[in-house]
């Protein structure tokens, strides 16, 4: 189990972790939810029915982050369709965010509850709907790492130069946990397939 999940009865899944392993996840999750920003909380006395209501923006984010994450629906330069695009960012948007918020909360919530071992490690253990969150999670995080780091189509595989930098490298610690966040969402994956 340690360093891949392993389904268990119920349609959940367990790795196990070192404290090193829940430090740089949990981090990782709290940049993520700092990143994507506060939610839109109704203010005291307002309608919270009001809220479901309320229009997110019309303009993709400048940061290529948050940009890859809330992608445009139509990538064309077509007036007409960049039209289209920020209607439906305006009516989709919020509820993603929300969704990706949530996702990143559960990742901290989880790890928060461990209880460690001699060894400061601890073993996670997540329901079905856990699961689904930490994959939405670790995708975000992976897209998120990526974008910084430029990764591109060329860059995948084995001969990929990103992945074959010098320990001297500043990027070298975020390629590391790129690579390994992958193996995580991937192990995670073939435990929710049938």
């Amino acid at each position: 189990m340690a360093g891949h999940f392993e389904a268990t009865p119920g349609g959940g899944a367990a790795v196990a972790l070192d404290e090193v392993e829940i430090a740089i996840l949990r981090s990782l999750a709290v940049q993520l939810l700092e990143l994507i920003g506060p939610g839109d909380e109704p203010a005291e006395g307002e309608d919270p029915l009001a809220a479901l209501f309320a229009e997110g923006p019309s303009e993709p984010p400048s940061d290529p982050a948050l940009a890859r994450l809330f992608p445009e629906a139509y990538s064309n330069d077509d007036s007409e369709l960049r039209a289209a695009s920020a209607e439906f960012r305006r009516f989709t948007e919020n509820d993603l965010r929300t969704r990706k918020r949530d996702d990143a909360l559960a990742v901290v919530r989880t790890l928060d509850r461990l209880s460690p071992t001699g060894d400061g490690g601890a073993v996670l253990r997540l329901t079905a709907d856990e699961c689904r969150s930490w994959l939405g999670s670790l995708n975000d995080l992976r897209l998120t790492i990526g974008t910084r780091l430029e990764v591109s189509d060329e860059d995948g595989g084995e001969d990929g130069s990103l992945y074959r930098l010098p320990d001297s490298d500043p990027r070298k610690p975020m390629v590391m946990a790129y690579l390994w966040l992958g193996g995580l969402q991937e192990t995670l994956i073939e435990t929710l397939m049938p």
